[in-house]
């Protein structure tokens, strides 16, 4: 693939994946609580996991101009869905009651690291 359609696909990937941390993780949340929280529901966590999340895609949506200048953020997020989702496989493989989990929060964690990482630019992954 050319540098110019990667950068392309990396605007569209940043510009969806921070629609979906706005408006799909808190929906999500309500249509499939099974698969996008953490039992006991705790309703303080979840608003907390909503705002970072929230106020992560409002800086994507806004990276997804300008990639180029946004290369913090972007590893940012990379890195911390790893780890975020690292830690919640860990505790959903220990939790049965938490396996759905498997199916939900912790697969979308890893697909958004993996795009990404996939599509930022040779030169900017050192």
């Amino acid at each position: 693939m050319s540098a110019t359609g990667k950068a392309a696909l990396l605007k569209s990937a940043l510009l969806v994946f921070g629609l979906i941390f706005v408006i799909g993780v808190p929906v999500m949340m309500h249509l499939w609580p099974a698969g996008w929280t953490w039992e006991p529901r705790q309703p303080e966590y979840e608003q907390m996991m909503m705002g970072i999340y929230g106020t992560l895609g409002i800086f994507l949506i806004m990276a997804s101009r300008n990639p180029h200048k946004h290369t913090s953020l972007i590893w940012f997020t990379i890195w911390s869905s790893i780890v975020h989702g690292t830690i919640m496989l860990v505790q959903a493989l220990r939790d049965s009651a938490e396996r759905a989990n498997l199916l939900g929060d912790v697969p979308a964690l890893f697909v958004v690291a993996a795009v990404l990482w996939i599509l930022m630019p040779a030169t900017q992954r050192n």
